[in-house]
Order: C-alpha cells, then structure tokens, then sequence
C-alpha cells in the first residue's frame, strides 16, 4: 500500500526550512585577511603605545628605548609623532591613538567570533580555516567590515591634514624619505584597510541580495 503523497502546507514548510538552511550566513575570514591583522595589530598597538606614554616614550624619555628607538628617526620624519607636535599642543596625534584602541578591539572582536566560535570547514578539515555561521558569523562580518571602513577613514585622514596643512609636519622632507619613510608605510593600511572592506563589503551584498550570489555562481 502506497503512502499517501505529502501535503501542500508539508511541502511548503519543508521547501521553507530547507531554503533557510541553505541561505544561513556563514563567513570564513580570508588567508589575506587574517596575514594582514596578525601583521598590522601588533604594529598599530606598538604606535598606540608610544603615542599615549609620551614624553616617556620619546627620545630622552625613561622608556624610550628599547621599544621605541625607531621613533626617534621617524619623528624626525613626521612631526607628528615627534617634538613638533607634542610641544605645539597637537591632539590630533592623542585623538587618532585613541581611536586606535577602539578600532583594535573591534578587529580582536572580529578574530574571537571566527577563530574562537568558528568550527572547522568541512571540506578542508580540522586544519582548514575555520567557518563561522548564523548571528555569530553575521556579526563578525559587520564588526569586521565596520572596523575596516574605520581605519581606511582614518588613514585618509591622516593624508589629508597633511594636505590641507600645507604638509606642515612633513614637508621638510626629500622626496626619497618621503616615500620610502611616510608614503609606503603609511599607504600601507590603504590597501589593507580596502581590501577587507572590498572582501567583507562584497558578502554582505550578498547576504542582502541572495539571488546575485546565485547569478555569480551561475
């Protein structure tokens, strides 16, 4: 004897349940990704260390060296970062330092959500990259997202004083110190910053528009 074929409202149901299995937001961080946070947190959190413990961390300073013997040249190249600033009152140095911490919390955020209340991929195993989904894998996109569209604003920022300051802390520069001392590591958290954004920006219009992800697949 057959059994009797499924109902309408089962079907429908069991289509729905499917499709939003199917649909649930799932997010694995990039190889680039994480290579680009375990290289510049350390970095950003050695800036923001100098900057907040100054004058100890300048030159002359009581905790100047070692940690911070290479800010002795580099203030030198941007005044923002050296005498000139500090003795003119600047706070924009202070300021962009404290938004740092914030910015650098949001990433240790972003990295505990992945790697912490990720699983393992299925397809490349216990030593793969992990995967986080639902809520979780949701926010650690948003968070991610939100700090890397921090840190590029930021960083424009920081040109663009310079900029509309007549390149008042930078401009006594030659051309070869300001490009390899200023422009590229500077410019560096540009592309960084634009990458993640490009990456995770890119995932949550899909998230929003489903059917596209669909179409890229196609």
């Amino acid at each position: 004897m057959s059994s009797p074929p499924s109902s309408p409202s089962k079907t429908t149901a069991t289509k729905r349940s499917a499709a939003l299995v199917a649909s649930a937001w799932s997010h694995r961080p990039s190889n680039l990704t994480l290579a680009w946070l375990a290289v510049s947190l350390p970095l950003v959190a050695w800036d923001t260390g100098y900057v907040m413990l100054r004058p100890h961390s300048m030159p002359g300073g009581a905790w100047h060296a070692p940690l911070w013997t290479p800010y002795e040249l580099y203030g030198r190249i941007d005044g923002v970062y050296g005498l000139q600033a500090y003795e003119a009152g600047d706070g924009f140095t202070a300021a962009q330092a404290f938004l740092n911490i914030i910015e650098t919390l949001m990433y240790l955020a972003y990295l505990w959500l992945c790697l912490r209340r990720g699983a393992p991929s299925p397809a490349e195993g216990p030593a793969g990259r992990r995967v986080v989904t639902g809520r979780e894998g949701g926010a650690a996109v948003l968070i991610g997202f939100s700090a890397a569209v921090m840190t590029l604003s930021k960083t424009v920022l920081y040109w663009m004083k310079e900029y509309y300051s007549g390149f008042a802390y930078i401009g006594h520069n030659t051309a070869l110190d300001l490009i390899f001392l200023w422009i590229i590591p500077n410019g560096a958290w540009l592309v960084g910053s634009s990458y993640m954004i490009m990456s995770l920006g890119g995932e949550i219009l899909d998230g929003l528009a489903p059917e596209t992800k669909r179409a890229k697949k196609e």
